[in-house]
């Protein structure tokens, strides 16, 4: 019983102390809607978390080793969104928002030196999106991702067929997302990928190489599909749907 406690302690927070004070803090503040809420988090959380100006974490926000995650001002949590730093931390850059039901998550492996995470300024998480950050995600400024996009800097070694996978353990390279980057929906970014500055993944797109700079990529696995030049795209083909209703239905 009490190594399960010191095992579920050990994934919460970094002390005991830690634990009982940020539990404190959310039971009692955690909940409380609208701008009172925001505005009790926005003084009290200061008690667990480094923020450097003014930010906004609405009610819902579950926050684990608090003390690693670091808010620069301006910096905007939406409800449910779900942060697990590490000893390297979590830091959000100034004016980036991270939508509805986001996660951005690091595994408290203390032999990982590069984990961690790294959002840059005027970024945009959006809903559901995951981030995993045990090889570090760096990613710069202005960097959109959609809905449901998935940055993942960790992945299993399967190499040996007579050994279960989760004895094997896993490999854990980074992620780098350059600025002024666009992730379409449902988008996968692998672990060893770098992203170049101006590229767009495209929705549904798995991205398995490193993409250069102004790029356009789409598919499984993601392949250029166009450069970024300033000249202008092929218009689409126009489609012309014919029925057979009259003009007024």
């Amino acid at each position: 019983m009490l190594q399960s406690l010191q095992l579920y302690l050990s994934r919460q927070a970094s002390s005991l102390g830690r634990y009982l004070l940020e539990q404190f803090l959310y039971l009692s503040l955690g909940w409380v809607p609208t701008i009172l809420g925001i505005a009790l988090r926005g003084i009290f959380y200061r008690l667990i978390l480094k923020m450097d100006g003014v930010a906004a974490i609405e009610n819902n926000v579950r926050l684990r080793f608090a003390n690693y995650i670091r808010l620069a001002h301006g910096v905007y949590l939406d409800q449910h969104t779900y942060l697990h730093a590490c000893p390297n931390g979590i830091t959000i850059g100034q004016n980036s928002i991270v939508m509805y039901g986001a996660i951005l998550h690091v595994y408290n492996f203390r032999d990982m030196p590069h984990s961690g995470i790294t959002i840059g300024k005027d970024c945009l998480i959006g809903e559901y999106s995951v981030i995993r950050g045990q090889g570090g995600v760096h990613i710069g400024d202005r960097v959109y991702t959609s809905p449901f996009t998935q940055i993942i800097a960790v992945d299993h070694v399967f190499d040996d067929p007579s050994r279960p996978f989760v004895e094997q353990g896993i490999t854990a390279q980074g992620i780098t997302i350059e600025d002024d980057v666009w992730l379409g929906a449902g988008a996968i970014v692998t672990d060893g990928v770098h992203i170049g500055k101006g590229a767009v993944i495209a929705a549904g797109a798995v991205v398995t190489k490193d993409v250069p700079a102004h790029t356009v990529v789409a598919g499984v696995p993601a392949k250029p599909i166009r450069q970024i030049d300033g000249a202008a795209p092929v218009a689409p083909e126009r489609i012309v749907y014919h029925t057979t209703a009259g003009v007024n239905g």
